[in-house]
C-alpha cells in the first residue's frame, strides 16, 4: 500500500531555526528530546531512530550514512534548497506552525511561506509572557490578552497550550480574584528577570478564557499531551487528566486536539477520542522519534478505539527540515503497515482502507481547521 500520492497536512510542527543558531547545535540534539550535554553529544547518537534516520538522510541527498558526510551535503546546498527539496519530495500540502517555541530563535512564518501553504498556531502561554510586563493591573492584562485572541488574528487555525509542560493537565475552573492575585505575584517575583509562566491559578484561568473564544469561533485547541522534554512532568501529561473540562457543558462544542498520541497513554487518548465527539488526535513526534516496531505500536493503539474521523497526521517537526520529511515518510509508512494489518485481521476491507488513509493525511484536518 503505497499512500506517497495523498498529499499531507501537517498540522502540527515548528519553525525552522535560523542557521546561525542551529550552527550552535549539535546535529543530533533535533533528534532528540533531551537536553542534557551528555544526551545530545553522546547518547542521542545511539537511539534507534538517530541511525534509521542517518541512512534514510544519506538515501536522501545520495551520500554516505555518516554524521560528517551529511553535514558537508547540507551545507553545500545550503538551508534554503535543503527545505525546498525535503517539503517539495515529503509532498507536503500544506503546514501549520506553533511559532511558540524559541520564538527569538526561528525563522518567520514568512521565510516557510516561500515554499508551500502555511498557518499558525497561536500559543497562548507565550502570549500571556508578552502581555505581562506590558501592564501595570490585572484588568488591563486580562483585556489584552482577550483582545489578542478575539477575534483570532489573520492566519491563526488553532491555539495551542502547553499547560501540560507548565502545571499538568488537571486544568481546573479559577475565580477571578485568585487569577489576579497570581498576576500580581507573578509581577513581583520575575521584576527583575525574564518571565517563565508557571502559575497553575493564572494558566488554568486564561486557558478558560480562550477555550470560550474558541467555542466562539469552533477554532480548535491543542494541548500537548504526554512525551516531550523533561520539563514536564510525565506523570501529569496523562490526557486523561482533562476530563472535567471534557465534561464541562461549556466546552461540548469545543475542538481539542490531542497531540502526540499522549505517548505512552496511546489507549487513554483513544477513549477519550472514541467517547467525546469534540476530541481529536494525531500522532507526530512519537513517528518518526520511535523504533518502527515503537511507531507501529502506536498507531495500531490509538486505532483500536478511535473512530478513523479523528485521527490526524502531524511531524512535530522543529529546527531542521530533515524531520518534516522523515515524518512524511514514516507517518505513511506506519499508517499503510497498520491498516493493511487491519485488512488481514478483518476489520477493514480493501475498498474502505483508501478513503481512510487520505482521512488521517489530509481530509480530516481539512474538515477540523475548515472554519478557522
Amino acid at each position: 500500500m503505497n499512500l506517497w500520492d495523498i498529499p499531507v497536512i501537517d498540522q502540527h510542527a515548528h519553525n525552522l531555526l535560523r542557521p546561525e543558531v542551529a550552527a550552535r547545535y549539535p546535529y543530533a540534539a533535533a533528534f532528540t528530546e533531551g537536553y542534557a550535554p551528555e544526551i545530545v553529544n553522546y547518547h542521542a547518537r545511539h537511539t534507534l531512530f538517530y541511525r534509521r534516520s542517518l541512512r534514510d538522510i544519506a538515501n536522501f541527498l545520495n551520500c554516505e550514512a555518516q554524521e560528517e558526510v551529511i553535514l558537508a551535503r547540507r551545507q553545500e546546498l545550503g538551508l534554503e534548497e535543503l527545505t525546498k527539496l525535503y517539503f517539495r519530495n515529503a509532498n507536503l500540502e500544506a503546514i501549520f506552525l506553533d511559532d511558540g517555541l524559541q520564538p527569538d530563535a526561528i525563522l518567520p512564518l514568512a521565510w516557510h511561506e516561500k515554499f508551500l501553504t502555511v498557518k499558525r498556531i497561536l500559543r497562548l502561554e507565550v502570549l500571556a509572557e508578552q502581555l505581562i510586563p506590558k501592564a501595570d493591573d490585572f484588568e488591563t492584562f486580562l483585556e489584552n490578552f482577550i483582545r489578542e485572541i478575539d477575534p483570532p488574528p489573520a492566519g491563526v487555525v488553532a491555539f495551542k497550550s502547553i499547560t501540560c509542560y507548565r502545571t499538568g493537565l488537571d486544568i481546573k475552573p479559577v475565580a477571578l480574584a485568585a487569577a489576579a492575585c497570581s498576576f500580581y505575584d507573578i509581577k513581583q517575583q520575575f521584576e527583575h528577570q525574564p518571565l517563565r509562566l508557571a502559575n497553575k491559578h493564572l494558566i488554568d484561568f486564561l486557558l478558560h478564557q480562550a477555550l470560550v473564544i474558541a467555542d466562539k469561533y469552533q477554532l480548535p485547541v491543542q494541548f500537548h499531551t504526554g512525551y516531550g522534554d523533561p520539563d514536564l512532568d510525565l506523570r501529569f501529561a496523562n490526557p486523561l487528566y482533562l476530563r472535567d473540562l471534557l465534561e464541562s457543558p461549556q466546552y461540548r462544542h469545543t475542538p481539542i486536539v490531542l497531540l502526540h498520541a499522549s505517548y505512552p497513554y496511546m489507549q487513554e487518548a483513544g477513549y477519550l477520542a472514541s467517547v467525546y465527539p469534540q476530541v481529536y488526535l494525531d500522532f507526530g513526534l512519537v513517528v518518526p522519534f520511535l523504533s518502527v516496531a515503537g511507531m507501529r505500536k502506536v498507531v495500531r493503539q490509538l486505532l483500536e478505539l478511535t473512530p478513523t474521523t479523528k485521527v490526524m497526521y502531524s511531524s512535530d517537526a522543529h529546527f531542521i527540515p530533515e524531520l518534516y520529511y522523515l515524518g512524511a515518510k514514516w507517518g505513511r509508512q506506519i499508517l499503510a503497515e497498520v491498516l493493511e494489518e487491519a485488512i488481514r485481521d478483518g476489520d477493514l476491507t480493501v475498498s474502505e482502507v483508501d478513503d481512510i488513509a487520505a482521512a488521517v493525511l489530509r481530509e480530516n484536518a481539512i474538515s477540523l481547521y475548515g472554519n478557522a
